[in-house]
């Protein structure tokens, strides 16, 4: 029975170490990252104006984590800078990303109606200069600011209002996941002018980095001798594979859980499997957000396909002719959205000795069909 966990006994010394929001007090494998944050937003600290910032990278490597945690510590030292995160995804347009301001500053909403957008963008630039507060705003998966045409419309009434208000201070963060998927984020002239970022680059954490991070929230969050190294290393190669950091986080939390379910001291390798199913549709949740348009009609078309045949792998020549009669695009726009959901690890492609000239391309669903449709 000693091999038994008790029912009010629990395998989690500190479960917030699970948590995807947590910010860790020890930032692994981010130290130049944060050097070039904190860099940018030093003149605040001295009453200047901050520098904006751009911080690319594919998910699940750190950016929100890195902004956030500079947001605890500029918060910590000073009240004379205001910062504010807003998540784009849930305010894609100018409006919104100034109403999430106008809320931080007052503590109330705007009026959900009959309030001009100038009126708000009036208030917040007015309580920032009579406080004499410096803004710094975080603008988190800015991707869905371009989804929406609203990017440069943002970054230009942030960015200019200093012009016709003197004594303003502000600054934009931007974060934006390069996931490869649909067209290239370019800003127009004019808005691109006034941001002039400093570009800070988080690339895919190593093998060695995952598994550095991983250990150190297993060693936090769990009591001694619940994972042995065998787990981890397995943890590890299953994030390592999906190249996103809150897999492998997301599949402690399942894989903990799943010990407890059957009474077991120590999690072992069939506990993390089973939560891998799970977690990894993290990260199909965060690729399929990012594709629009043409893109996401021809991935959802590909997934009835595979689920219609029970197969992963599907002829492109057979995927144009059902896609061109429902969508009466040609041969050439074709290609160039399945090189695109190629590019966002939503599908491979390969050649196959098979077909005219022995080039028949055949297209393989990185992830199930039914659970893409699932999660679209």
């Amino acid at each position: 029975m000693s091999d038994m966990l008790l029912w009010d006994q629990t395998l989690f010394r500190n479960s917030q170490y699970f948590e995807l929001d947590y910010v860790p007090e020890f930032f692994l494998a981010r130290d130049s990252q944060m050097q070039a944050l904190k860099f940018s937003v030093a003149p605040a600290l001295r009453g200047a104006r901050p520098l904006n910032c751009l911080c690319t990278g594919p998910p699940g490597t750190g950016k929100t984590t890195a902004v956030h945690k500079l947001f605890k510590e500029l918060n910590k030292h000073t009240s004379e800078i205001v910062t504010i995160h807003i998540n784009c995804q849930f305010n894609p347009t100018r409006y919104t990303v100034f109403a999430e301001i106008y809320k931080t500053l007052t503590k109330h909403r705007p009026p959900s109606s009959g309030v001009s957008f100038k009126r708000i963008f009036d208030h917040v630039v007015d309580h920032l200069v009579e406080n004499g507060k410096t803004l710094i705003v975080a603008l988190d998966d800015m991707n869905y600011l371009f989804n929406e045409g609203e990017v440069n419309h943002v970054l230009y009434s942030l960015l200019r209002a200093h012009e016709t208000n003197p004594g303003l201070r502000l600054s934009v963060i931007g974060i934006l996941s390069d996931t490869g998927a649909s067209t290239s984020y370019r800003l127009d002239p004019k808005a691109y002018s006034v941001f002039l970022p400093e570009e800070i680059e988080y690339p895919r954490y190593t093998y060695n980095e995952i598994r550095n991070i991983l250990t150190t929230r297993v060693e936090k969050g769990f009591y001694p001798n619940v994972v042995s190294d065998d787990v981890i290393d397995l943890v590890t190669s299953h994030t390592d594979k999906m190249g996103d950091l809150r897999v492998g986080i997301d599949m402690l939390k399942r894989a903990g859980l799943n010990a407890e379910r059957r009474s077991s001291k120590t999690i072992e390798e069939d506990d993390v499997d089973k939560a891998y199913e799970k977690s990894k549709l993290l990260h199909l949740a965060r690729l399929l957000s990012n594709v629009k348009g043409s893109e996401r009609d021809l991935l959802k078309a590909i997934a009835k396909q595979s689920a219609e045949i029970g197969d992963k792998d599907i002829s492109s020549g057979e995927l144009y002719k059902v896609f061109s009669t429902a969508t009466n695009l040609g041969y050439t726009r074709y290609y160039e959205l399945l090189n695109k959901l190629e590019t966002a690890q939503l599908v491979h492609m390969d050649f196959t000795g098979l077909g005219q000239r022995g080039r028949t391309r055949i297209i393989t669903l990185s992830y199930d069909g039914d659970e893409i449709l699932k999660q679209m």
